[in-house]
């Protein structure tokens, strides 16, 4: 690889290292080596591995919730927000979304022994929910009811990926609507 490498290939190798390997392996000397660079490349554009982990962290944040919200916001006219990103969630791209599910499951575990981690992930459940919760307002269900409702669609999203059986892996555009509907009344 070109010994010029960007911050956001550092920022891609350390998110694609941390969903295969989990946090531990985020060394620096380790990723140099896998990026066949020397580890200046890293300092020139990282103060420390804190830095990196901070701006990884946040990189993290805004690929898999802050894009998502734009992207949706970006079509603010259309009425069925909620059964798309429903769809992204539940019944999504297979590659994409088994990549953001890998970084969801190793970042929540790094969460669990590193409490600036957890304060990152705690944040960005709370926007998800926020955000579903902002949808079903729209639809006309009532803002009490629907952070509850946000809630559950959002607990429902993390568990999803523990299902053992494959079959029950993902939904349908029909059970999608389904959803919808038993959410928005």
């Amino acid at each position: 690889m070109d010994e010029r490498l960007t911050k956001s290939d550092w920022i891609d190798h350390g998110l694609q290292t941390l969903a295969n390997r989990g946090p531990g392996a985020l060394k620096i000397g380790a990723m140099a080596a896998e990026l066949n660079v020397s580890r200046g490349s890293f300092y020139w554009h990282f103060r420390d591995i804190a830095d990196f982990r901070s701006q990884l962290l946040e990189s993290w944040k805004d690929w898999t919730t802050q894009r998502i919200i734009r992207e949706l916001e970006a079509d603010h006219d259309d009425p069925d927000r909620l059964k798309s990103l429903l769809s992204r969630a539940f019944a999504g791209e297979p590659k994409t979304d088994r990549s953001i599910r890998s970084l969801d499951k190793a970042l929540r575990a790094w969460a669990i022994d590193d409490d600036n981690v957890a304060a990152v992930v705690a944040s960005v459940d709370a926007d998800r929910m926020a955000y579903i919760s902002k949808l079903l307002e729209e639809t006309g269900v009532e803002s009490q009811k629907s952070a509850h409702r946000a809630a559950f669609l959002y607990w429902a999203y993390l568990g999803q990926p523990i299902v053992m059986d494959a079959g029950l892996s993902s939904s349908t555009a029909a059970a999608i609507d389904d959803i919808c509907d038993l959410f928005m009344k």
